[in-house]
């Protein structure tokens, strides 16, 4: 087996299976906001859609086991509830929104047909790529990657060198790295990693005769690769949204932004190449995720083929029904489970990259049910009443930013460690 090729269409298939329908319609009004602050954007936008998805790769290659094994140092139940919660989530909103970016970006502009029609066929095409497994990261990597890279470095290596001399201010409402790390959210990455990264492991299981070693550099290598073309695309996406962002109206919609950047770069071409560009990204990660959760379930019912056909299936048709709604309205409706789900697997993803020493079961229980606590008012928030929960948020600290989880996980997580610490001593 040629490690050095392997390690490349993996890591290419990683960067595809990644850039799906946020990817490419969130980075350019991020920088159109953001104006002369896009470079501080562009720092929260790594950490949340770069770093912590790579993080999760790093985290696969340690325990090359399943998701499960993920949140296993809490408990197996919460680590059963986790991951089913992270699948529903999966395929009833980021998986249905790449259908649905597609209809308006690539389909509605040329034909004049219905979004049920798109999302049907859509989702009729995956399933054929998601029932040949065995040849998923081949075609991904090999084929359908360089495509999107090529398009992408068109439009960001002419918009950098055409854009005008000035730029308009920021109008973002929050600091520009708090803006971006959330705007991350929005890309589901962190998500992906824990999802892709068991992808990754059982595909090169069924490659067979790889060491643990070897699979432990393959997927760490790989995951590097994906990391520095995702680096590229989003750093020269916002900064293309930024310089040229005097030439739009202020209201322009990400979907919008995106064409306009593109007809600009490629001229009157443009929308040609964006709508293969779309095409082709979305559906990569829609038969990534689709495959990723299809494995999962096969794996609790001993390896059942008709139970990851049965997975396919229903995902593909959840697809098709939530699908054929607007973007915006499946972006808005994700919000309340992004902050619920997102916090709980950044904690988890980083816990298990740390040395083992400092993550302990004690330590992985208290930080999880900490960081759950205080995630809480991040997502009641957008169920409840505007303004019911302000006196609470003002009480706790970068709640207000949505980020009210973080320094109680981190005080939790070093007192934790403090007292094994001490404890360990005292036996001494």
């Amino acid at each position: 087996m040629n490690n050095r090729k392997t390690i490349l269409i993996i890591g290419f298939a990683i960067f595809a299976s990644y850039f799906g329908a946020g990817n490419l319609i969130l980075p350019p009004q991020l920088g159109f906001n953001s104006g002369p602050d896009w470079w501080l954007v562009t720092l929260g936008f790594i950490a949340s859609a770069i770093i912590i998805p790579l993080l999760a790769l790093f985290g696969h290659a340690r325990l090359q086991g399943t998701m499960l094994d993920f949140g296993s140092k809490v408990s197996p139940l919460f680590s059963l509830v986790y991951c089913l919660c992270v699948y529903i989530i999966a395929i009833t909103l980021p998986i249905p929104r790449t259908a649905a970016v597609t209809h308006e970006m690539a389909i509605q502009p040329f034909f004049n047909s219905s979004s049920l029609l798109t999302s049907t066929l859509y989702f009729g095409i995956a399933f054929i790529f998601i029932m040949k497994r065995d040849k998923i990261l081949s075609i991904l990597g090999k084929f359908l990657t360089p495509l999107i890279v090529l398009i992408l470095l068109a439009i960001i290596g002419i918009g950098l060198f055409t854009s005008p001399e000035s730029m308009n201010p920021s109008v973002l409402d929050s600091p520009a790295i708090i803006a971006g790390l959330l705007e991350g959210y929005q890309t589901y990455d962190a998500l992906g990693g824990v999802l892709i990264g068991g992808v990754v492991i059982i595909s090169l299981n069924l490659e067979g005769g790889i060491s643990f070693e070897d699979k432990k550099a393959i997927i760490a290598k790989s995951g590097l690769v994906a990391a520095i073309g995702l680096f590229l695309i989003y750093t020269g996406m916002i900064a293309v949204g930024a310089l040229h962002n005097t030439e739009f109206e202020a209201s322009i919609s990400r979907p919008e932004l995106l064409t306009s950047l593109s007809i600009k770069t490629l001229g009157n071409i443009g929308n040609v190449f964006l709508s293969v560009l779309i095409a082709l990204a979305c559906f990569t990660t829609a038969v990534s995720v689709i495959v990723g959760t299809a494995d999962f379930f096969k794996g609790l019912f001993k390896n059942s083929q008709i139970v990851y056909t049965i997975t396919a299936v229903i995902s593909c048709l959840i697809g098709v029904f939530v699908g054929q709604f607007d973007v915006s309205y499946i972006i808005v409706v994700a919000l309340p489970a992004l902050m619920f789900i997102y916090p709980i697997t950044i904690i988890l993803i980083i816990l298990n990259v740390i040395p083992q020493k400092y993550a302990s079961s004690t330590v992985f229980k208290g930080v999880a049910l900490v960081t759950f606590i205080f995630s809480i008012p991040d997502f009641l928030v957008f169920l409840l009443p505007k303004g019911s929960l302000t006196s609470l948020k003002a009480l706790i600290p970068f709640a207000n930013q949505n980020l009210g989880w973080l320094l109680p996980a981190i005080l939790t997580f070093v007192v934790l460690n403090i007292k094994t610490i001490t404890t360990k001593k005292t036996m001494l």
